[in-house]
């Protein structure tokens, strides 16, 4: 499960509801394991109320994770292409045995969004376009980081990998 999610995820995708593709940036063996920088390419609806701020295009973030192969686990960031001082989401997965053939993915992180900082919010409208601008960057990133195992144990069970 641990090499799958650190090195198969592209393959994954079509397992995914929200994701278009993901991109491998850039691979780096470091001592101890490696530091991957995959680009996501979401899809999905954009709310009438945030269309004028958010484009399909800026559906995106890259996720640069680097991967401690003895500890069996991944710290991680995400950023978004757009809003930069408005968003930030780290974290970590570990991978932990529970029985042979059977792996439990602990995943954790910390997700902030200052809509202030979101540029096309007027301050005035803030209170009233922030909550949307709020709610549809977490129902971008959330339920993507919840589905991966979800979509890598469908991947693996149909003879990926």
């Amino acid at each position: 499960m641990f090499r799958a999610y650190r090195d198969e995820m592209s393959a994954v995708v079509p397992y995914m509801l929200n994701i278009e593709r993901i991109n491998v940036i850039k691979r780096e063996m470091i001592e101890g394991g490696q530091k991957l920088h995959n680009e996501w390419i979401g899809k999905g609806d954009i709310p009438r109320v945030v269309q004028g701020i958010v484009k399909p295009e800026m559906i995106r973030w890259d996720d640069h994770a680097v991967w401690n192969d003895a500890a069996w686990a991944c710290d991680w960031e995400l950023k978004l292409r757009v809003f930069k001082d408005a968003f930030s989401c780290r974290g970590r997965t570990r991978f932990i045995e529970e029985t042979p053939g059977t792996t439990r993915v602990i995943l954790a992180g910390n997700l902030d969004i200052n809509v202030r900082e979101v540029p096309g919010v007027p301050r005035m409208f803030a209170s009233t376009v922030g909550p949307a601008v709020e709610k549809f960057i977490v129902a971008m990133i959330s339920p993507n980081l919840e589905q991966v195992n979800n979509s890598l144990a469908k991947y693996l069970n149909s003879g990926g990998r």
